[in-house]
């Protein structure tokens, strides 16, 4: 198993007191500049849906089942004759909205543990590593069945099962993160004071880590909208008649080969989606100059 190694120094201000020459460094990148408007043409797009169609998305309608796209239907009907440009563009709405809830769950609890593992070392860092290694075994949508069959299947209960799995991934970078910066000799002058655990976790090791708390942050978004949407397209995340992607793809694939249109266009949309996080993500770190090259874990 790899984890991300990653270059920390100690940093005098953080990223948000630095957005815009942040964000001129990452748009300066073709990459991501595609990835950056990728991301918010999707956003945009899911908060201004209520005026960018006049149809209902959830209400069948008989009289329009599976039409071809046309003029009033520009991506033509599904099987219960809803509008699928309608059902798509309100399809990413719960999808970003659960997993960003999740994404700031599994960045807190997994960040400051691994943090606290990284500062406090010993065998209560080896005994917890032990640990996160036999979770990370677990291949991640068995863990996500098991979970959502324990707890049950919901958009909202969904949350914390994903903030809880992807955190234990954000331990590792972390703790990783954490270790480096505890070498450093300011953390070992405020150590030398007598300044407490949480002083130094806070003062010291935090903002010198928060960075790359912030590129996996944006990395993790992507895989969870991918998971949700495996959990819905299961049957086990969002719920008829909700629109969501995965939950369109689920319920009209098996007229894929009558009315591909209301397959083809949700696969499309989370596609796009997915790649502009992932693209987003990758230039935010080269940004932010967190390198997230790959190496074996000592």
């Amino acid at each position: 198993m790899t984890i991300a190694s990653v270059n920390v120094r100690p940093r005098s201000g953080s990223a948000v007191s630095g957005f815009w020459p942040v964000l001129r460094r990452m748009v300066s990148r073709p990459s991501g500049a595609i990835g950056l408007g990728l991301t918010l043409f999707n956003v945009v797009v899911a908060i201004a849906a209520p005026l960018l169609t006049s149809y209902d998305p959830a209400t069948p309608n008989a009289d329009t089942i599976n039409l071809a796209p046309s003029f009033e239907h520009w991506m033509g009907t599904d099987s219960l004759g809803r509008d699928v440009y309608t059902r798509v563009i309100y399809g990413g709405q719960l999808a970003m909205m659960v997993t960003a809830c999740a994404v700031a769950i599994a960045v807190t609890w997994g960040g400051l543990v691994g943090i606290l593992l990284g500062v406090i070392g010993g065998r209560t860092d080896e005994i917890a590593m032990r640990f996160v290694d036999a979770m990370l075994s677990i291949p991640w949508l068995l863990f996500l069945l098991l979970m959502v069959s324990i707890i049950g299947g919901g958009a909202w209960i969904v949350v914390p099962i994903l903030g809880f799995f992807y955190g234990i991934s954000i331990i590792r970078i972390s703790r990783a993160a954490a270790l480096q910066v505890s070498a450093r000799d300011f953390v070992t002058a405020a150590r030398a004071r007598g300044e407490s655990l949480w002083a130094v976790v806070t003062r010291e090791v935090f903002p010198n880590v928060a960075d790359i708390l912030l590129v996996e942050g944006a990395m993790q978004w992507s895989w969870m909208l991918l998971a949700f949407s495996s959990l819905s397209f299961l049957g086990f995340g969002a719920a008829p008649p909700t629109p969501d992607w995965g939950l369109m793809i689920a319920s009209e694939r098996s007229l894929l080969a009558i009315a591909p249109w209301s397959v083809l266009w949700p696969c499309f949309a989370l596609s796009t989606l997915i790649v502009g996080i992932n693209l987003t993500a990758d230039a935010l770190g080269k940004a932010l100059g967190v390198d997230r090259a790959r190496e074996k874990p000592t």
